[in-house]
């Protein structure tokens, strides 16, 4: 993207996000990256960047864990190792162990589910592979501490076995001596040490010539001196010969190892590069989180279409400060091009055009933008503004030439690829040619069919917004009564600078009032009182709409938890209903099952018996009295769903049950315990206790 002027990116704070995105940043790959970051104009790359961003931000809000832990700056072993001849320390093969264990944990983490869910991130691996015999090669020669092992080579292996014995050795015949000098009251309190690599006995100054041996050195007091006795002397000599002898094969068997991971080189700088690339991505996803950044709509075209848009530095300057920030919504587009803020000073003009501005770069230089998911930003190749007093004393210019100068600047070289930002156009010269010059301005803008935001007080700029095709305005609003600025945009009309009112509120003289109106021209004063009217209008609407919006959302609350409470009555009734189903078939299941086993019985009894005719007598006792029951059992259904029992006094006229036969009849008569019954055509008599009085339901 190219800019105008050189300070753009300054003016519109953008280096302020880079220093908060390098905060964020472990490794030295990822704070690079964000010091050269750039802002780009091809739409894949910006979608790939934002994909990345966004994918990583979901990782972030889920809580979940992403196995790249590595921060070191390998810069100087990765160069060492691809060197012919060059030789790594077992400490430097540590990290570049630790190096691949990342790769490998980042390489695990991507399983297919993972590589479908995630498919932004897992780009950043798909053009290389994991290769575990690295870490193999290391853990052959080296331990967990970075020391070469034993078994690393016969010959090393060797020579720490004669070590151990001449060093065994040397303890013990060590051990005698000191015994022995400390019976004779030579040794100080140090009793041994060493020194040049050598043990040493420490012995009384007075004392030393007792004691034969090499003197190696004395204590600063003088009062000690350090000598190695001669009888350890040669064993002494074995153990430096054998230790040099270590060296020589631990230095030989670190080359071997080197130059066998030299063909690796070229990898181990991918795992590096993969390992700063994840960093970079989290830095840019946790910026995301803080400052509520989203992945809107990506289009190729010159477009801009904000909702709930904020300024990422205000918003967190805010946030610290447990104060709202005000978001911004607005559209341009082929139709609507360009916006032409009005309003009175400290009203949010200039901070509503340097937030369309930053959150622009932002995304051009795949960040996520704290604005609505629902927005839609387009992509555009040059970016221009003019923002506050560019007086030049390098040219010696005033602040209006400095102002005609980039003017200039804009009409030669905008297209419709170009989104430019101007404060205060035709501000710093006189009202009436400035205000000319400015309208020449905004056409040729337009007629260049570039994009862009202007703020101004001049009321010329607010008449041609609505009669120049593609300029539009726009009002920053004002609480007139308490004469506070709202910061809140309403594009479509102009607003007024509030010159008169701000005057009356703070106890200005009224005759110094008047007498400044009659100075204005009275259409001017007029369409200024006019719009001044028509905003406080259109506030009173929005408070209006505002409180309709939140009674209708109370509506919808109590309409969803009404159909709640719908839902859960049917849930309920069709549980029962199951229960109820359930019931019957475990009743179904439980009778075919005794069925079953008293068939069985009886099968079995046929075949032990003589008497066959008792056996089908008692087969056929079964089958009828069970017919009989499920016949019974069908007819107080029947009634069931007919009638319920109420119980109470029997009398004449009263539904009655038989509680042997569940017949239903009506008492016609009773005489003492018993009663008459009809039964359709026939009377019968019951004992009044065999009858349940019904009801009908």
């Amino acid at each position: 993207m190219k800019f105008f002027p050189e300070s753009t990116l300054v003016q519109l704070e953008y280096e302020k996000i880079k220093a908060l995105l390098a905060a964020y940043c472990h490794t030295e790959f990822a704070k690079n990256k964000v010091s050269s970051l750039r802002i780009h104009t091809k739409k894949d790359f910006i979608e790939r960047e934002l994909q990345q961003s966004y994918e990583f931000k979901l990782l972030l809000e889920g809580s979940q864990y992403f196995p790249n832990d590595f921060v070191l700056n390998l810069h100087k072993e990765l160069k060492l190792i691809s060197i012919p001849g060059a030789v790594l320390g077992g400490e430097q093969f540590l990290h570049i162990r630790r190096l691949v264990e990342n790769a490998g944990n980042i390489f695990r983490w991507f399983d297919n589910d993972r590589r479908i869910a995630y498919p932004a991130l897992s780009k950043v691996i798909e053009t290389t592979y994991y290769e575990k015999a690295i870490n193999e090669l290391i853990d052959e020669v080296l331990d967990d501490t970075g020391q070469v092992k034993d078994n690393a080579s016969e010959e090393l292996g060797n020579i720490r076995l004669g070590l151990y014995k001449k060093r065994n050795e040397l303890r013990r015949i060590f051990d005698k001596i000191v015994h022995k000098l400390n019976k004779q009251g030579y040794l100080t309190d140090i009793e041994e040490s060493f020194m040049n690599g050598r043990r040493v006995l420490a012995v009384f100054a007075e004392q030393k010539r007792m004691i034969k041996g090499i003197l190696h050195g004395e204590s600063d007091s003088r009062r000690t001196s350090f000598i190695e006795p001669e009888e350890t002397t040669g064993l002494n000599n074995d153990i430096f010969s054998l230790e040099n002898d270590e060296r020589k094969e631990v230095y030989r068997i670190l080359r071997v190892l080197t130059e066998k991971l030299s063909v690796y080189a070229s990898l181990l700088r991918i795992y590096a590069d993969i390992a700063g690339e994840f960093d970079f991505i989290r830095a840019k996803a946790k910026l995301a989180v803080d400052m509520g950044g989203n992945y809107p709509q990506l289009s190729d075209r010159a477009y801009v279409h904000l909702v709930k848009a904020y300024h990422p530095l205000l918003l967190l300057y805010n946030r610290a400060n447990n104060k709202p920030t005000i978001p911004v919504d607005l559209s341009l587009n082929e139709k609507n091009r360009i916006l032409v803020i009005s309003g009175p000073n400290a009203g949010g003009k200039t901070v509503t055009l340097k937030t369309v501005g930053l959150i622009q770069l932002m995304l051009q230089s795949g960040l996520l933008v704290p604005v609505h998911p629902s927005s839609e930003m387009g992509i555009f190749k040059q970016l221009m503004i003019h923002i506050g007093d560019t007086q030049s004393l390098e040219f010696e210019l005033s602040t209006y030439s400095s102002h005609l100068k980039n003017m200039k600047h804009f009409m030669e070289n905008a297209n419709g690829k170009t989104l430019f930002f101007i404060d205060e156009l035709g501000s710093g010269s006189d009202p009436n040619l400035g205000g000319a010059f400015a309208e020449v301005i905004m056409e040729e803008l337009a007629h260049k069919h570039s994009f862009g935001i202007v703020t101004t007080h001049y009321l010329n700029l607010k008449v041609m917004a609505n009669k120049v095709p593609g300029i539009i305005n726009g009002a920053m609003q004002f609480d007139e009564k308490n004469l506070l600025p709202l910061y809140k945009l309403i594009v479509g009309k102009p607003g007024s600078s509030y010159t008169f009112s701000i005057a009356e509120r703070i106890g200005l003289d009224k005759q110094l009032i008047a007498k400044a109106r009659k100075l204005v021209d009275d259409d001017h004063f007029s369409l200024d009182k006019l719009l001044n009217r028509t905003e406080q209008d259109l506030q009173q609407i929005d408070k209006e709409k505002t409180a309709l919006q939140k009674l209708m959302q109370e509506n919808e609350r109590l309409k969803k938890e009404m159909q709640q409470v719908l839902n859960k009555e049917k849930h309920e009734q069709e549980i029962e209903r199951l229960q109820h189903q359930n019931k019957i078939s475990s009743e179904k299941i439980a009778y075919l099952k005794d069925m079953e086993r008293r068939l069985k019985a009886m099968v079995v009894e046929w075949r032990k018996t003589e008497d066959k005719d008792r056996v089908v007598k008692m087969i056929h006792a079964l089958l009828f009295n069970q017919k009989e029951k499920i016949v019974a059992e069908k007819q107080h259904k029947k009634i069931s769903e007919k009638y319920e029992e109420v119980g109470g006094e029997i009398v004449i006229g009263a539904k009655v049950k038989m509680k042997k036969n569940r017949q239903v009849g009506t008492v016609k008569e009773i005489r003492g315990k018993k009663a008459i019954v009809q039964l359709g055509l026939m009377p019968i008599t019951v004992e009044i206790a065999d009858l349940v009085k019904l009801s009908d339901i």
